[in-house]
């Protein structure tokens, strides 16, 4: 659930292409509850906030407890520049966990990238999430150019992180570079029991598809587009694209994997995080592939 579009941050890669003047979009705190309702209905194990920085969302306290009280696993996808005291209690409480991106051991390398000076704030607030005994992932994206991200992945373990992943940019929003947004960005498991949606209530096969929605939840239930013609035809569209790359034996797929993890009902999973992302990495929260940078 992409509950905003805003972030204190403005990140060269950010495939939400999020930022200080983005906006939490027309969904309705009530919006994003029926939602949830919809989604436990579904049988839906485990929800994701993300934005945008889901932690400017106002609202994100009664959704992270609405999603526990519906007996959902909730993953909460912070940049940690910035987490308040009443969020810290909410995010400790058992059934939630947090992922965030990282991308230097350098602050001037980090800033750069993130657009103001992050680095400090979001590796103080690691080791207070550690301390909390908050389940925690990170995932270092590589945007090339020199960056650290070698030396980002071990700082990460040197400082008790217990899971961290490593992925190159997706050319999705802004981390187009040389390509365009397209199926050689994706994994191969979009739309695969996951679903998206946008502030504006949009719901995509997964947040890097965006350019592939099937129905808006303002509009209809959720089940009701995600067994729709639209949300069927998407679906064959991809399976018919990925099968077709998956033959060519890696040729064309821009060095992506797939994953196929099966840890289910292992709390532990996946061996893939996040879900639209084909690095494979130990022990996240859910199954297959998530996003796994901003």
């Amino acid at each position: 659930m992409e509950v905003t579009g805003r972030c204190q941050l403005s990140c060269r890669q950010c495939y939400a292409e999020s930022g200080p003047s983005g906006t939490h979009g027309s969904m309705t705190r009530m919006d994003w509850m029926r939602v949830l309702d919809e989604a436990g209905a579904l049988g839906v194990e485990t929800v994701q906030f993300i934005g945008g920085e889901p932690t400017l969302y106002p609202h994100l306290v009664p959704l992270v407890e609405h999603a526990l009280d519906l007996g959902f696993g909730v993953e909460v996808f912070s940049n940690l520049v910035h987490v308040t005291d009443e969020l810290w209690d909410v995010f400790s409480r058992p059934g939630v966990s947090l992922a965030t991106s990282y991308y230097s051991d350098d602050p001037a390398q980090h800033a750069a990238v993130t657009g103001r000076p992050s680095y400090a704030r979001t590796k103080a607030n690691f080791a207070k999430a550690l301390g909390r005994g908050i389940p925690l992932r990170a995932g270092v994206i590589d945007l090339g150019g020199g960056q650290r991200a070698g030396a980002a992945q071990r700082e990460l373990v040197e400082l008790g992180v217990p899971s961290v992943g490593y992925d190159r940019v997706r050319q999705v929003g802004r981390g187009v570079r040389d390509q365009q947004a397209g199926v050689e960005q994706l994994c191969g498991h979009c739309g695969d029991g996951v679903a998206a949606i946008s502030p504006d209530g949009a719901v995509w096969p997964c947040v890097f598809s965006r350019w592939l929605p099937v129905g808006n939840v303002l509009d209809d239930a959720l089940a009701a587009i995600l067994a729709g013609s639209e949300a069927e035809q998407v679906r064959t569209e991809l399976a018919g694209a990925f099968a077709a790359r998956q033959s060519r034996g890696g040729a064309g797929t821009s060095g992506l994997d797939s994953c196929h993890p099966s840890c289910a009902p292992d709390p532990c999973q996946p061996t893939c995080a996040p879900r639209c992302s084909p690095s494979c990495s130990p022990c996240a929260p859910f199954r297959r592939c998530w996003p796994t940078y901003r």
